[in-house]
C-alpha cells in the first residue's frame, strides 16, 4: 500500500523545486564548460491593475533557499532516470552532489515600496547556480509581494481599524496559507487565524467560533453561555447562524463581560447598524463589531464611508488569493556575464519585453519630510542622488545580513507606506509614481543593442543569402 506525501517542500532537496528546463540549462552548461560568473536581476514588468506601488516581501525565504539549496542522492538518482539526461555525462550528476550557492546577492529589505521595471533582487553568482535558482525566487517573491501589496490596501481601505487574516482556508494550499499570514502582517494586519503561523513568527492568534459551535448545542443562547464560561476574558460569539438580530440579543444576555459579536453574513452596513443599537441599548458600547465574509478593500471602504459602526474585520478569500490581481508578472533576467576577465552586457529587445543590461542600482530621492519624490534606475557604479535601495545579503554563499524580525518589517512597510504620497496610493486611479533610467544605464543600453544588433543581423544576413543561393 502507498504511503500518503505532503508533498511540503523537502528541505534536503530543494534543487528539485524548480521548473525541467531549468537543470536542463544547468546540464548544458556544464557539458559546454561555461562557468562564467552571471547576474540576474528579478523585477516586475507591469504592475497588476489597480496596483501603483509594491509592498516586497519574501526576502526572509529567498535567504533560506539559496543558503540550503541542495539535491539529495534520491533526487540526483531521479534526474538520471529521466529520458532528457540520457546524453549528459556522470560528472554533471557528481557535479549536484556538492552543489550549494556560492553566489551573491543584493536585494530590497523587506517592507521596501518597490515600482514597476525596478530590480528587486539581483543575483550574482556561477552560471549554473543562478540558473537553477530562477523558479523558486520568481515564486516567493511574487506571491509574498503580491499579498503584502494586497493587504496594505485593506488596511489603508480599513482606515486605522483593525483587519487581521482569516484567509487560510481559502488559500492555495497550506503552504500558501502560511506565506499569505506572514505577507498579510507585513502589510499591516493586526494577526491571523492561522496557528502555525502564530507560532512560527511571533504574529498574534486571532479567532471566535464557527457557526458549527452554534449549531452543536440545542440552542443559540446555551452555545453562547458555555462558550462564555470557558473562555470568559475572550468572549467574541459569532451572531448570525440563524437570525443575526435575535443573535445580538442572545449575546448581550451574557453581559459586562462580553468582548465582541461577529457578523459574517447578510447586509454588514445595515446589520452593523441595527446590532450596534441593540448592544448599545443593554448598556454594552464597549463591545466590539467584528465582520467577515468575502471582504476586500472596496468593499470596506465603501462600508466605512457609508457609516458602518464596525470596529474589525477579519479577511480572508479575497486576501490570500489577491482576487482581483491574482497573478504578480515577475520576470528574472541575465543582465550580465563574465568571460575571461571581461564583463558582457545582456539584454532583450524583443517586443513589449524589452529589458536593460548591466548590474543596476535603485536611487531613491525624499523631500526634507522624508517623502518620496522619484526613483531612478542606474548602473551600480553610478554616482547618482538618492539612497540606494539594493542592499547585500548573501556574500560568497554566506549570509551577510542581519535578518529583521517580522514587526521590525511591518514598522518598514508602514513607515514608507506613510511617506508615500497620497495621490500614489489611491485605491483607485492612483497616479504614476516617477520612475526612470539614469543617462548612464540609457547609453549602456544603447551601446549593448546595438552589438547585439550587429551580432545577430550580420549572421541572419548570412543564412538569408546562403538560402538565396540554391
Amino acid at each position: 500500500m502507498a504511503v500518503p506525501k505532503s508533498l511540503f517542500l523537502p528541505e534536503n532537496s530543494l534543487g528539485l523545486v524548480t521548473d525541467l528546463y531549468q537543470l536542463t540549462m544547468a546540464a548544458g552548461y556544464f557539458e559546454q564548460r561555461m562557468d562564467d560568473t552571471a547576474t540576474f536581476e528579478l523585477s516586475i514588468r507591469h504592475l497588476p491593475k489597480n496596483r501603483s506601488y509594491l509592498v516586497t516581501a519574501g526576502l526572509e525565504q529567498v535567504l533560506h533557499y539559496l543558503t540550503h539549496i541542495a539535491f539529495s542522492p534520491e533526487a540526483i538518482q531521479f534526474l538520471q532516470q529521466l529520458p532528457i539526461f540520457n546524453q549528459v555525462s556522470q560528472k554533471f550528476f557528481e557535479y549536484l552532489k556538492n552543489f550549494t550557492f556560492s553566489g551573491n546577492l543584493y536585494a530590497m529589505p523587506e517592507g521596501t515600496l518597490a515600482f514597476a521595471n525596478e530590480p528587486i533582487l539581483r543575483v550574482t553568482a556561477p552560471l549554473i547556480e543562478a540558473q537553477i535558482a530562477e523558479a523558486y525566487l520568481l515564486s516567493l517573491i511574487n506571491f509574498q509581494t503580491s499579498i503584502a501589496t494586497k493587504a496594505s490596501r485593506v488596511v489603508s481601505a480599513a482606515q486605522g481599524h483593525e483587519v487581521v487574516d482569516f484567509g487560510t482556508r481559502r488559500a492555495h494550499g497550506p503552504q500558501a496559507g502560511i506565506l499569505a499570514a506572514r505577507s498579510c502582517y507585513i502589510g499591516g494586519y493586526k494577526g491571523t487565524s492561522n496557528v502555525f503561523a502564530a507560532y512560527e513568527l511571533d504574529i498574534p492568534a486571532v479567532g471566535t467560533i464557527a457557526h458549527s459551535w452554534v449549531m452543536a448545542f440545542e440552542n443559540e443562547q446555551d452555545s453562547f453561555r458555555k462558550f462564555h464560561e470557558i473562555f470568559p476574558d475572550n468572549t467574541t460569539l459569532l451572531i448570525d447562524t440563524y437570525d443575526t438580530l435575535i443573535g445580538a440579543r442572545h449575546a448581550a444576555t451574557i453581559g459586562k463581560k462580553l468582548k465582541g459579536v461577529r457578523i459574517d453574513s447578510g447586509d454588514l452596513l445595515e446589520l452593523s447598524k441595527e446590532v450596534r443599537r441593540i448592544l448599545d441599548n443593554e448598556g454594552l458600547q464597549h463591545v466590539k463589531i467584528v465582520a467577515s465574509g468575502d471582504l476586500n478593500e472596496d468593499h470596506i471602504d465603501n462600508l466605512l464611508k457609508d457609516g458602518a459602526p464596525i470596529d474589525s474585520f477579519g479577511v480572508g478569500t479575497e486576501m490570500v488569493t489577491s482576487k482581483d490581481a491574482p497573478a504578480l508578472g515577475g520576470i528574472y533576467k541575465l543582465v550580465e556575464q563574465e568571460h575571461n576577465g571581461k564583463v558582457i552586457p545582456k539584454m532583450k529587445f524583443s517586443e513589449d519585453k524589452l529589458t536593460y543590461p548591466c548590474k543596476k542600482q535603485v536611487y531613491r530621492t525624499l523631500d526634507k519630510t522624508g517623502n518620496f519624490v522619484n526613483d531612478v534606475v542606474g548602473l551600480e557604479d553610478e554616482n547618482l542622488q538618492g539612497k540606494p535601495l539594493l542592499m547585500p545579503v548573501i556574500k560568497n554563499g554566506k549570509t551577510c545580513y542581519n535578518i529583521p524580525t517580522i514587526h521590525e518589517i511591518q514598522i518598514t512597510a508602514t513607515h514608507n507606506l506613510a511617506h508615500l504620497p497620497e495621490r500614489f496610493k489611491r485605491l483607485r486611479e492612483a497616479e504614476i509614481y516617477p520612475v526612470t533610467k539614469s543617462q548612464g544605464l540609457e547609453a549602456k543600453r544603447h551601446e549593448t543593442e546595438n552589438i547585439i544588433k550587429d551580432v545577430n543581423v550580420s549572421k541572419r544576413n548570412v543564412f538569408t543569402n546562403k538560402a538565396s543561393a540554391y
